[in-house]
């Protein structure tokens, strides 16, 4: 139950990412300039979750790397009840590499957005 909502918990932080980086990125991209201060004028919090966005990677990236670490690591312990035989161990395992992986790719999302995009588009003079 720890590593599901575990998994949850990765899933929800990374989202994060999405929130203060590629939606602006992606608004600005197909609607211009005056859509995203549209979308700053009607959703005000967006501006210091990108303001703080250096503290939501560094948090969602460290319980990335927790939960990873929890899907993969070897263990002699059972992952999940033995009276739910081997259909629910398959179940639990695979919820929880799935939601690891798409943290993991919604946050690599979100990074390249807030990190690797501007210097990019720099780099090349558009």
């Amino acid at each position: 139950m720890r590593d599901k909502a575990l998994s949850i918990l990765t899933l929800f932080t990374s989202s994060g990412t999405l929130l203060c980086c590629v939606l602006p990125a992606i608004v600005a991209t197909i609607a211009g300039g005056a859509a995203v201060g549209s979308m700053l004028l009607t959703f005000p919090w967006l501006i210091p979750l990108s303001k703080n966005k250096d503290l939501i990677f560094a948090g969602a990236g460290i319980l990335i790397a927790l939960n990873g670490y929890m899907v993969f690591k070897p263990t002699k312990e059972l992952a999940c009840d033995i009276d739910a035989g081997e259909f629910g161990c398959e179940i639990t395992g695979k919820f929880n590499k799935r939601m690891f992986y798409t943290s993991a790719i919604v946050f690599l999302t979100g990074g390249f957005f807030a990190y690797a995009l501007v210097p990019i588009l720099e780099s090349l003079h558009i």
